[in-house]
Formats: structure tokens, C-alpha cells, sequence
């Protein structure tokens, strides 16, 4: 099997779910190839090389990939996708655009948000809002899957570097184009990455007590802050600290979960945390079914106790 996994950058820096697709790669095959897509992303393809099980990096560098349009990138994948058995791509939001539109290019079905790969052409992922796991069987020529990062181990960096091989860039498909990037400024972790997420619902009660509670724990625990879909339509968390079906998927090493009743889209976005904490006046919360220690007060009272037994 030829396995062929797509990097995700920022044309500086290589995502690191990209190492946790590749391990997802490496249990379909031996080796795998990696396509680096961008502009002046020599230090991406560098980085790619020198992860354990890459055969080789395949890079293709131009003005026009530079903010990685979908519709330029997924020209590029689709005309690679012929030699290889498996097209892995991270479930992000870059993999969401991508793949969908390599897939339409194929016109093969896409395999969506995998969590474990039983065979060749056998792959399980969640739905309902992972309250069910489907198993799945593709019997498509060129296998193009998405891959849930949290479920498979990183890939770790070797002392060996892979060749990199330069593709010739395909042209600008002209059907969209960039107009900026706003993105928030904050000096916590970032909320997909971070090793401890503190997040709030619509338990707290409002945009002031959701920061005047959970900031300073957050702050003590160096941890990113997260939030409910109800918390966001209440205005006390902005839009990107969402967690859910309908924002972020994490798996941090902690999850605690503040005033958070447990809805079954929520969850879907956390429920693979190592470790989760729950606090809620209501004993029969659905949170608690998932959280491995439970907390039933007033959370009003509760973090600050927790606050300062934590951080002192």
C-alpha cells in the first residue's frame, strides 16, 4: 500500500496533528509520503523529513498556495492521488475544506473523522454526536480519509531525514481569493493543543462570572479556556473557545468542566480528555456519565476554593 498523508502549516511551522495523522498512516503501511502544500515552506518540508516513517516529502511551493486555498491545494492532491492507496488528512478545519472538494475531484466517498483503522478498508468513526461508533468499509480505489488526531499517538521527530522531492506548482484556479486573516490575540495555550482546558457553560451565568471564575484557574493551571455552544450564543465566551460537534474536538491531558450540563454535542468535543472533571449543582447532569470526578455544589463557591487549594 502506498499511504500519501497531507501536512498542515502555517508555511512556518508544521501542525503537529499532522504528526498523529501520520501515525494513523503508519498503521496502514511501513512507510508513508508526505505532500507539503505552500509558499516558501522549505521549513515545513524540513520538519516533515525528520519524522519517523517518512519516506519521502513531496513539496509544492508557489505564490498561489501561499494562504492555502482549497481550491488551488485540492488540484494538486487530486492529480497526486492516482499512486497512492490511502489520502490522509487531518479532521481540522483545513482538512474539512480540502477534502470534501478532493473527493468530489475523485469522485470517490470520503471517510470522515476516524478514530481507528481495523483494516485496510475498514475504518471507525463517531456519530450522533459520538454517541455511536461506526465501523466502515470503503471499497474505494483511492481511500480519502480524515483522521480525529486525538485518537492516534504523534509521530515522534528521528535522526533520519527523508528526501524532498519539488513538485511543479499547478496553476491558480482563480475561484477564490484571500482577504485577511483576524485572528484573536491571547498568550494561552492553544485551545486544541493545550494540555489543560478550562471551560465554562451556561451554568455561570454570565460573561462576568465566566472570566472572573475560570480566568484565575486557568491562569494558576497555565491551562486554554473553552466553552459551551450556549455559553458562546450567550456572549461569555467569543466564538473560538467552543467546544463541540460544532467547534473543537480536544483531548487534553485535563478537562474540567464548569457549569456544564453535558449535552451530547459538548461532549462529543471532549470526551476523549484523559481526565475529566465536572462541577454542577445538579446531580443527575449528564456530564457526570463521562467525568471521571464529579463535583456537586454551587460552582460559584466551588472554584474559588478549587483556585487557591490549586495555586497556592
Amino acid at each position: 500500500m502506498n499511504v500519501l498523508v497531507i501536512a498542515e502549516h502555517d508555511n512556518v511551522v508544521l501542525n503537529p496533528q499532522t504528526a498523529s495523522v501520520l501515525g494513523a498512516a503508519l498503521q496502514l503501511a511501513e512507510q508513508a509520503d508526505v505532500l507539503v502544500i505552500g509558499y516558501q515552506c522549505e521549513a515545513v518540508a524540513e520538519a516533515a523529513a525528520r519524522l519517523q516513517g517518512v519516506a519521502r516529502v513531496r513539496k509544492a511551493d508557489a505564490p498561489h498556495y501561499a494562504h492555502f486555498l482549497a481550491e488551488n491545494l485540492a488540484m494538486v492532491v487530486a492529480q497526486m492521488a492516482g499512486s497512492y492507496s490511502h489520502v490522509l488528512l487531518p479532521a481540522t478545519a483545513f482538512g474539512k475544506n480540502l477534502g470534501p472538494r478532493v473527493a468530489a475531484m475523485l469522485d470517490v466517498a470520503q471517510v470522515s473523522d476516524i478514530i481507528e483503522i481495523l483494516a485496510a478498508d475498514t475504518f471507525v468513526h463517531p456519530i450522533y454526536a459520538g454517541n455511536v461508533l461506526e465501523t466502515v468499509r470503503c471499497s474505494e480505489p483511492v481511500k480519502l480519509v480524515t483522521v480525529r488526531s486525538s485518537a492516534f499517538a504523534m509521530v515522534p521527530a528521528c535522526d533520519a531525514v527523508a528526501p524532498i522531492l519539488a513538485l511543479a506548482p499547478g496553476p491558480d484556479m482563480g475561484v477564490s481569493r484571500f482577504i485577511g486573516n483576524e485572528l484573536p490575540h491571547s498568550t494561552r495555550p492553544d485551545l486544541a493543543a493545550a494540555k489543560v482546558v478550562v471551560a465554562g457553560g451556561r451554568g455561570l451565568g454570565s460573561h462576568e462570572a465566566y472570566h472572573r471564575l475560570l480566568d484565575p484557574l486557568a491562569d494558576c493551571l497555565g491551562a486554554a479556556l473553552g466553552a459551551t455552544r450556549a455559553a458562546v450564543d450567550a456572549n461569555y465566551a467569543p466564538n473560538d473557545y467552543q467546544v463541540g460537534q460544532t467547534g473543537k474536538v480536544v483531548a487534553p491531558e485535563i478537562y474540567i468542566a464548569a457549569g456544564i450540563s453535558g449535552a451530547i454535542q459538548h461532549v462529543a468535543g471532549m470526551r476523549d480528555s484523559k481526565l475529566i472533571v465536572a462541577i454542577n449543582k445538579d446531580p443527575e447532569a449528564p456530564i457526570f456519565e463521562v467525568a471521571d470526578l464529579g463535583l456537586v455544589g454551587d460552582l460559584h463557591e466551588i472554584l474559588p476554593q478549587l483556585t487557591a487549594a490549586l495555586c497556592r
